[in-house]
């Protein structure tokens, strides 16, 4: 039985975009292939609400994360973190030989404007990472009001991890100053995972051209280049399957409307929200609650593993807790193609499962 995903990622993937993955292969070398490329470029660049260049990486999210910190970092990282994927991004620093210092909050809490003024502010840091969007705890950034901080600091890069949150929460790269803003196929886009994205602004380019060892196969000024030189083409062989789905899922996303599809995704998780509160409570800090996926707290200690094996067999999947929350704490995914019917039907399952 085909159980309808309701988790961090992957994510539940329509039909018809699936079918776009079986498109025939083309010389990932050709004219065909740099169009390809191109059209998914102005595309999102509409998604990200910037005239900044993109690159892609036939990588996970993770891919150009690690890219972004090793190609961009001549002095030191500042690496703000709300959870486990903001700890994934100090570690990539260190695992590069990246100098780099971790800001951390405790779990369910934001990172402030004022954490961030004050680590600035020591000089000590040439570039910084934020998670828009953290999945383990189910925060979503006040990116806004950091942006306006980092702004203070035009030596720094600002490089932002939107992996769970592009595509389905406006962020407007150009009018927050974003250098590096990334995200992946496998979330709120609704593709398969496998292919990452990152807008790439002329800072983020100067700066990683002054960065001797950027790695190769994540060396995003290669990739720039690539598409500056070579019109539009790839350094390795791309997977063009992901590029077809992308190309397709991305005029559908523009057909829905930009802000449609946001609205949508409030009101998703509005709906988890409030079943939440009636049943749970909500693990994360109120005023900062994300828009694609909700975590909560088991406040009545039921046993997850056995509420998902029941819902396995109606047809549905949540998650349990992330890492030292696993017990604690279990998430319900809205993001993508998932329609406010899907979340009300996952919930009365749920209801009816536990009554």
């Amino acid at each position: 039985m085909h159980k309808k995903l309701f988790i961090p990622g992957p994510v539940e993937v329509r039909s018809d975009v699936l079918e776009k993955m079986a498109t025939p292969m083309i010389g990932h070398r050709s004219k065909d292939a740099s169009q390809l490329q191109r059209n998914i470029s102005d595309k999102l660049r509409q998604l990200f609400y910037t005239e900044n260049h993109i690159l892609l990486s036939t990588t996970s999210g993770s891919g150009l994360m690690e890219g972004a910190v090793r190609s961009c970092t001549l002095k030191r990282a500042a690496i703000f973190s709300v959870g486990a994927f903001g700890n994934r991004w100090f570690e990539m620093a260190r695992s590069n030989n990246v100098p780099a210092d971790i800001f951390e909050v405790e779990w369910g809490q934001a990172t402030s404007p004022e954490q961030v003024e004050q680590a600035l502010s020591s000089g000590k840091y040439d570039l910084m990472t934020i998670t828009h969007n953290e999945t383990s705890t189910g925060i979503m950034n006040p990116v806004e009001e950091i942006a306006q901080v980092v702004k203070k600091y035009p030596e720094v890069v600002f490089c932002m991890d939107a992996v769970s949150s592009a595509g389905g929460s406006k962020i407007e790269v150009d009018k927050l100053e974003i250098d590096i803003c990334i995200t992946s196929t496998q979330k709120a886009l609704g593709l398969p995972p496998g292919l990452a994205i990152c807008t790439f602004s002329e800072k983020a380019r100067e700066r990683a051209q002054q960065v001797p060892y950027r790695g190769y196969y994540l060396d995003l000024l290669q990739l720039y280049k690539y598409i500056m030189e070579k019109d539009y083409q790839y350094p390795s062989t791309p997977s063009l399957s992901h590029m077809f789905a992308l190309d397709y899922q991305l005029d559908r996303i523009l057909e829905e409307g930009l802000d449609n599809r946001f609205r949508r995704h409030i009101e998703m998780a509005e709906l988890v929200r409030d079943w939440a509160r009636r049943h749970f409570a909500l693990f994360a800090d109120e005023r900062y609650l994300s828009n694609t996926l909700t975590t909560i707290s088991n406040t009545r200690d039921i046993d997850v593993g056995a509420l998902n094996r029941e819902l396995g067999q109606r047809g549905f999947q949540i998650s349990n807790g992330y890492g030292k929350m696993k017990e604690k704490t279990f998430r319900i995914a809205h993001m993508a193609d998932c329609q406010l019917e899907d979340i009300k039907e996952l919930l009365d399952n749920i209801d009816d499962i536990l009554m």
